[in-house]
């Protein structure tokens, strides 16, 4: 199989789609799926290459094997709807699926089982499947995160290389939005020294207001653990020649798990003051009460 004259798409084997989550207090979410393994977006900054999770060449796109029937099969065993979270691991809208529609097919399968869904994405794709996700939302939460972590597409090109730009996963924010649909954006990670500015960060909240977010949900600082943190170093002295990045991070985080910018205080108290001014939710137990609100005793249930 090849995609507009690109390699043949690699195969995985898979034994189950969906997996319990220990805990719901991310965005609700009760069911982890990914049905493509490894990412080509090139973030600098991705957790998701750190070498815990053994994912060899992860900047492959690998596609889980019969993973739509393996899907069917897991939903058909479940005793009540799952509220599954896509896009932890790998982005379901990586080029790859404009053509394969494996995630779209995916959506249609959690929509028969009447089960909801929070994405988490890069691409401006997920617009393509609002028809599905309106239709899932009328039975059961739907949760549309489009990850910004700048508006300015330039210095994104640098740190996110090969995702669509900030301005193209705004328009789809406002696409989704404007369809009625529960979206917002997840402002993380704020990358120390490049985007920790209060000018950088409120571009993106207003960005995020003018196209109809409901929520946006940050993180001030970044992860790096054994495996992403060389990827992550090594790639800011290639974007950013001769600014010496690198020595700075290691001089302020060593071999810390995680890095939180030094302006973190300060960028708390500027963003949750611009959200509070335009009406936008930050707090992640507001977000799932309002996303989960109408839907029964999933709103009890989520935080068990």
């Amino acid at each position: 199989m090849s995609i507009r004259g690109e390699s043949a798409v690699e195969t995985v084997p898979a034994k189950h789609l969906l997996h319990r989550s220990r805990s719901t207090e991310w965005f609700g979410t009760d069911h982890t799926m990914n049905l493509y393994r490894g990412c080509c977006h090139g973030c600098l900054y991705c957790d998701s290459r750190s070498d815990c999770y053994r994912i060899e060449g992860f900047d492959t796109v690998r596609v889980k094997e019969d993973a739509l029937r393996i899907l069917r099969d897991d939903l058909a065993r479940k005793v009540r709807p799952a509220f599954i979270g896509m896009g932890a691991m790998s982005d379901p809208y990586n080029p790859f699926e404009e053509e394969l529609q494996l995630t779209r097919h995916a959506l249609e399968l959690i929509d028969a089982y009447d089960c909801g869904t929070a994405i988490a994405t890069k691409s401006d794709l997920i617009a393509r499947d609002i028809d599905i996700l309106t239709s899932i939302q009328s039975h059961s939460p739907v949760i549309c995160k489009l990850t910004v972590t700048t508006a300015d597409d330039a210095l994104a090109a640098k740190i996110e290389p090969n995702a669509p730009a900030p301005s193209r996963r705004l328009a789809a924010l406002k696409e989704l939005s404007g369809a009625g649909l529960f979206a917002g954006a997840l402002l993380m990670p704020v990358l120390p020294f490049l985007e920790d500015s209060d000018e950088g960060v409120l571009a993106v909240v207003e960005g995020a207001a003018r196209a109809g977010a409901r929520f946006i949900y940050p993180a001030f600082g970044l992860t790096m653990r054994q495996g992403q943190r060389e990827y992550f170093l090594d790639g800011l002295e290639r974007a950013f020649p001769g600014q010496g990045l690198k020595e700075r991070y290691l001089r302020q985080f060593g071999e810390r798990y995680w890095c939180t910018s030094p302006r973190a205080g300060t960028l708390w108290e500027s963003f949750t003051s611009a959200c509070r001014e335009r009406g936008i939710l930050y707090d992640m137990k507001a977000i799932v009460r309002a996303a989960t609100l109408g839907y029964g005793d999933r709103q009890l249930t989520f935080f068990d």
